[in-house]
């Protein structure tokens, strides 16, 4: 499962014509889903999503003290396919690592709902499969990619750096 993340100040979701959700400060997320995502993939981007700390404290200006919970802000999620497009061969991009609709649908609710249980923050969507405009007013701006795959890599240490530290630039 991919997520990109923006730190938004109001982002809203547009389908034909009509507003289906919208939020003030917080974060918009656009996910793709891809066939072999199970729950786990769901409980990762939901937790590292609420307990990422990419907002400033109202008396701090570095910009990543508090997680969204923290700032009560609000969750818009949009439904992308794209976001698994495969652009290795010719000049129109493929999406056969997309998850189908049938598959993706009920993992993509089941998200929202995650969202909506563990986070007690307002969760608002677009409306899945359809053509969206989405507005944004990024704060910072600040994106993050989530990809749930990255959870069974491991973590670099400080010693496993490809630059060996007297060649580093200090």
């Amino acid at each position: 499962m991919r997520a990109v993340i923006q730190r938004v100040n109001r982002a809203s979701v547009i389908v034909a014509g009509e507003i289906t959700g919208s939020i003030e400060r917080g974060l918009c997320l656009l996910i793709g889903i891809t066939h072999a995502d199970t729950q786990d993939d769901l409980n990762y981007i939901v937790d590292k999503t609420l307990n990422m700390r990419i907002f400033a404290e109202e008396s701090g200006d570095s910009g990543f003290d508090q997680s969204v919970q923290d700032v009560a802000g609000g969750i818009l999620l949009v439904s992308q396919f794209t976001l698994y497009a495969s652009t290795r061969k010719g000049r129109r991009p493929g999406f056969m690592d997309a998850a189908r609709p049938e598959q993706a649908e009920p993992m993509f609710n089941e998200l929202v709902d995650l969202f909506k249980l563990n986070g007690g923050l307002r969760v608002e969507t677009g409306v899945f499969g359809a053509s969206m405009e989405v507005e944004i007013e990024n704060a910072g701006p600040v994106t993050i990619i989530l990809d749930s795959e990255d959870r069974h890599t491991p973590r670099r240490s400080e010693s496993s750096s490809t630059i060996p530290p007297d060649q580093l630039l200090r």
